[in-house]
């Protein structure tokens, strides 16, 4: 918010009681993340601000007696990108959910468009009552082991440190480029901090000494813990850590043990990926708070890493609080246990009431021109697919971990599968082929893997949503199933599809990069529920969600076993293996 000379002296005057406020929420309930506490007390606003807590008398009075008003709610790293939808469809149920801010990072997209995707999502944080602001992505691609659609450099991303809403770097995930001192990511690295802004780090799988060095580097953030060690190691380092609760990544149960009054200034809540019916069903932001009271957090310590924590790790001055001086952004809430959500209001304007948005919608727009960007090799055909085993006696496979984004390596006998000559999908052994294919500059690759853990009875499901760089994965019971899945997904330029018996059984058309469309929540939430029970008749007893899991398998960054576009990569030995052996 733009500070005016006129508006500062009015608040002033309202703070002081010189004059009345617009707006007092009188006899409320405070929640004191300062002090981990509560009070009662009128809350004054003005201009966006809040200017008084005390006794007031307003032009608008509202009675929060009984109510609690808390701050609103900031998620400390998310992929919009992830939710399917557009930024300015997005924030209208991230708001209902009583987030008023947000800490993004558009490295789905531009992996895809590089500088124009991250222009693009600027573009559509325009004007909307909501606070998104960029970290700019420092890992594109995310490694050499795969082929993404862009290449960012330091050069590319300084000049975007302009726009007001640039407040940082996102996510360091190529560890191997810190610690080897590669000149781009330490000009990266530099660029950021010599202008004061926070760094991200993605700590998957880090010992001490990787843990140290990238501290040493500036970063100082991290998402990626998965043991209560983890999160110590971090705190006791001066690190903040991210505890995250999204449609895939469910760290938080595991990790809330381990806060406390002692160590809970340097802990956040975030989503990082989350799909938007999940958001719409789950919550966010608000459902780590419920989380985290259910497993014995005090409420008000929740709600302070939800709020305060989050505002002062990326720097989002009077930003968090319940306080003179603070942006008016904040939730009345009809009860603190269930955090039961009356109202939000965003810079003192009230924009949710009883779950009903009361803004005008703004229109979509989409600036520039996005191109068919799902390009896949000319002569892929059934053959693309096959997997030799002969004179090989072990199967090399990836197996999911329900709601986590790590994966087990799994050995087989390959005469115990009765696969000695070619490799195929055994829906006996819940053994499915996987192939990532390079869908970016036509170089023809395509990754080949096996997988276990997805269960499917038939067909095959596919996605051109393939964490970081996005190439085009499909997994099936059949090459003929997975061949056809690819062709319809380039035939509707990216996006989710599930097929059976060579027809589209459900399908999710994202025509922009293949990562989100320019269609509503509404619309999205739809076809998202047709694609969870088209699902069901492939893979009945699943009780993950795939498509996000899927998604995540070719990312290699993150132990142990990954699948890209290049081949089977060990993220623990920082290598490619063959799939038979």
């Amino acid at each position: 918010m733009k500070e005016n000379l006129n508006e500062l002296k009015k608040r002033i005057e309202c703070a002081s009681n010189q004059q009345q406020p617009s707006l007092v929420i009188k006899n409320v309930t405070i929640i004191d993340v300062f002090q981990n506490d509560r009070f009662v007390a009128d809350v004054a606003v003005e201009s966006g601000y809040i200017v008084g807590i005390g006794t007031y008398s307003g032009k608008e009075e509202i009675d929060g007696t009984g109510k609690y008003i808390c701050p609103g709610l900031i998620d400390a790293h998310a992929h919009i990108e992830s939710s399917l939808v557009s930024p300015r469809e997005y924030y209208k149920e991230a708001l209902k959910h009583g987030i008023t801010s947000m800490i993004t990072d558009p490295h789905e997209i531009a992996n895809v468009l590089g500088v124009k995707g991250i222009e693009l999502m600027l573009h559509l944080t325009k004007e909307i009552p909501f606070d998104m602001y960029v970290m700019l992505p420092s890992c594109v691609p995310a490694t050499t082991f795969e082929h993404s659609g862009a290449t960012l450099l330091a050069k590319d991303l300084k000049p975007l440190y302009h726009h007001e809403k640039v407040i940082g770097l996102a996510e360091v995930m190529n560890f191997p480029a810190v610690l080897n001192g590669e000149k781009d990511m330490l000009q990266k690295l530099l660029d950021a901090s010599t202008l004061g802004h926070q760094i991200d780090g993605h700590g998957a799988g880090f010992d001490l000494n990787q843990l140290n060095a990238y501290l040493t580097a500036g970063i100082l953030t991290d998402h990626e813990c998965h043991t209560a060690q983890e999160v110590i190691d971090r705190l006791r380092r001066g690190m903040y850590v991210l505890m995250r609760e999204g449609s895939v990544a469910k760290n938080l149960k595991d990790l809330i043990q381990v806060a406390s009054l002692a160590n809970s200034r340097r802990i956040c809540f975030c989503t990082d990926d989350k799909h938007i019916d999940d958001l719409i069903k789950e919550g966010s932001i608000d459902q780590a708070i419920k989380l985290a009271v259910h497993s014995g957090l005090k409420i008000e310590t929740a709600i302070q890493m939800s709020t305060l924590n989050t505002a002062e790790c990326y720097q989002l001055k009077h930003k968090g609080a319940i306080a003179p001086g603070f942006i008016a952004d904040f939730i009345l809430l009809d009860d603190l246990e269930t955090f039961n959500i009356h109202a939000v209001y965003k810079n003192g304007t009230c924009v949710v009431h009883e779950n009903k948005l009361l803004i005008d919608d703004l229109p979509m727009q989409v600036p520039m021109m996005v191109e068919n960007s799902v390009h896949l090799p000319k002569d892929l055909n059934v053959t693309s697919f096959e997997i030799s085993s002969k004179d090989c006696n072990v199967l090399n496979v990836i197996e999911l971990i329900p709601n986590k984004l790590e994966t087990i390596h799994r050995q087989y006998a390959l005469t115990d599968l009765n696969m000695t000559d070619q490799v195929h999908s055994s829906v006996e052994h819940d053994l499915l082929k996987v192939a990532v294919i390079e869908r970016h500059h036509f170089t023809g690759n395509i990754g080949l893997g096996m997988l276990k853990g997805l269960k499917l009875q038939a067909g095959a499901i596919a996605t051109t949503i393939s964490h970081d760089s996005h190439n085009l994965i499909v997994c099936g019971v059949s090459d003929e199933e997975m061949l056809f899945a690819a062709k319809t997904l380039e035939a509707i330029k990216g996006g989710i599809v599930v097929v059976k018996d060579q027809k589209v059984l459900a399908q999710i058309p994202l025509e922009i990069a293949g990562l989100i469309t320019a269609r509503s929540c509404d619309e999205v939430v739809q076809e998202l529920h047709h694609l969870h029970e088209a699902l069901e008749c492939l893979s009945p007893q699943l009780n993950f969600n795939p498509f996000l899991t899927l998604s995540f398998l070719t990312l290699p960054v993150i132990p142990t076993l990954k699948l890209t576009d290049k081949g089977l990569f060990d993220v623990n030995r920082f290598e490619f293996i063959s799939v038979t052996a």
